[in-house]
């Protein structure tokens, strides 16, 4: 962990950190499940899923930018590459030969709600710790994969 001038007890960004790098992994993870999706959904409804799908994804990779820059505020060191990302994520792999859209919509739901409940977790713990504004950013990324989930959740 650098230096910084945030007032923030060090046990408190240490923890952060790692708080923030753990949810990073899920979310690179999320991003590149939702783009697989993207990328291979076929049906009735492809480009209102397609376009969807990118949609979402393009907020989940403002999500991974405002994690990883959130953790490097702290003075510590985001781990944001594939590799991992691979290692790290908590969420279960996604299965790469999909093309059927239903099965797709499921899938991302299920990671998505999975994502969810990371960032749950996460809001707690950063409240806990004393960090607010960590709290507040995850609190912002719960609202909208919410919001997200309703919107796969709506063709399913």
């Amino acid at each position: 962990m650098g230096a910084t001038r945030n007032d923030l007890p060090d046990n408190t960004r240490k923890a952060m950190i790692a708080l923030l790098n753990a949810r990073l992994a899920d979310a690179i993870d999320l991003r590149l499940s939702i783009k697989q999706a993207h990328w291979n959904v076929k049906g009735p409804n492809f480009i209102a899923l397609h376009e969807l799908f990118d949609q979402i994804q393009g907020r989940v990779d403002t999500f991974v930018d405002d994690i990883a820059e959130r953790a490097v505020t702290l003075a510590g060191v985001a781990e944001g590459t594939a590799q991992v990302a691979v290692k790290n994520s908590t969420l279960q792999p996604y299965p790469v030969s999909l093309t059927d859209e239903k099965e797709h919509l499921k899938a991302v739901a299920d990671r998505i709600a999975a994502f969810g409940k990371n960032v749950r977790e996460a809001i707690d713990a950063a409240d806990e710790a004393g960090d607010k504004d960590t709290a507040d950013l995850f609190t912002g990324v719960s609202r909208q994969m919410d919001k997200d989930l309703w919107f796969i959740e709506a063709h399913l």
